[in-house]
């Protein structure tokens, strides 16, 4: 069963994926909106619980380190409905970003915790959510909140991008619409409130994408986010400037597989987004983090991306630097089989 919050409302931020990933269409729909922090999730509580207390399920799955997380997590974990946490163990070590306060919370009343690589389950362990792992698997002990199931599976979302890539080069016109070739432009995306709400960073951002425009002659491609654009339209000076390069091709926010098709075909990657780190990854794309932090470490580990927050020196040089030279890619995210995995574990222990 379903249940679309309605955090994500833009039509290319949310509607897209159910047509273009066949999912089926949600069995409700809280239509949360916009919103702050707490507002947002309040409002998201209020209604999952609703949910849950009507349909009792034997257990409630989510995903990743958003508002919606958390509220599920919050709401189920209260009616004693075991919370099912997949992308569990991530950590930036910084609790100032939203996300991570919201993972935190999400994994310690989950009674199930699915961790996409190695670093995850050793944060995992750290905090003591392993300890109960060997009683579980010898069947003396039943999975709780109090006696978490932790599980190193993979990243489902490598599982998607290697079902959707094929898929996205047949259905998208979007290369030809934007007449781009493979190969010859940067992707880039920005996002978070910490870039987006503070002028002076966003403003070193886009120099640094002018400065690289200028030296590469490349162009870039940035679809925006609703939060970007408004600020952008907010700075006259900003805007005058990117109305001036043609280079900088400024997108709506695009659907799914037009993102899988501008990361499997541009030269390099400019973001601040934790997904599209990854998919960057998958397709073999160094990346420039464009925040002080990732809970990625596995990227810069292996010398495929850099961190270079809004440091426009930085990420021009960290830019350059990986236009000239040839990444490694090890494999770390699994093997492509991370959902199948995780259904048979819960098919497996919710069963007992």
């Amino acid at each position: 069963m379903l249940v679309h919050t309605g955090q994500h409302y833009d039509e290319n931020m949310s509607e897209v994926f159910f047509s273009e990933l066949g999912i089926p269409q949600p069995d409700y729909r809280l239509n949360v909106g916009s919103g702050s922090h707490g507002r947002q999730t309040a409002a998201m509580i209020s209604s999952i619980e609703e949910v849950l207390l009507k349909e009792k399920p034997d257990a409630l799955v989510v995903y990743g380190d958003t508002n919606s997380t958390l509220a599920g997590a919050v709401a189920a974990s209260k009616l004693h409905i075991p919370v099912v946490h997949i992308e569990a163990g991530l950590r930036s070590f910084n609790k100032k970003m939203p996300e991570e306060v919201n993972r935190i919370l999400c994994d310690h009343v989950s009674s199930f915790l699915f961790t996409p690589t190695q670093t995850g389950l050793h944060n995992l362990e750290t905090e003591g959510l392993t300890r109960y792992m060997n009683d579980i698997l010898a069947g003396r002990l039943k999975v709780s909140a109090d006696a978490p199931a932790v599980f190193h599976c993979g990243d489902v979302m490598y599982d998607n991008s290697l079902y959707f890539a094929s898929l996205a080069e047949q259905k998208s016109r979007l290369m030809q619409e934007l007449n781009i070739n493979q190969g010859e432009f940067i992707l880039a995306t920005v996002h978070r409130d910490s870039n987006t709400d503070v002028p002076e960073r966003l403003n070193a951002l886009f120099d640094a994408f002018f400065e690289l425009i200028a030296k590469t002659g490349m162009k870039i491609v940035l679809p925006l986010h609703p939060r970007t654009r408004k600020n952008i339209a907010s700075d006259p000076a900003l805007e005058a400037r990117i109305s001036a390069e043609p280079r900088l091709m400024l997108l709506p926010p695009v659907s799914f597989l037009e993102m899988i098709l501008l990361e499997k075909n541009c030269r390099l990657v400019l973001t601040d987004s934790g997904g599209v780190q990854k998919e960057a990854y998958f397709f073999e794309k160094p990346c420039v983090i464009l925040r002080p932090e990732t809970e990625w470490v596995e990227l810069t580990r292996a010398g495929a991306a850099i961190l270079a927050d809004a440091d426009t020196a930085k990420i021009v040089k960290s830019a350059l630097d990986f236009l000239n030279t040839k990444c490694d890619f090890p494999p770390v995210f699994g093997d492509g089989k991370a959902s199948e995995f995780i259904c048979s574990r819960l098919i497996n222990y919710l069963g007992r």
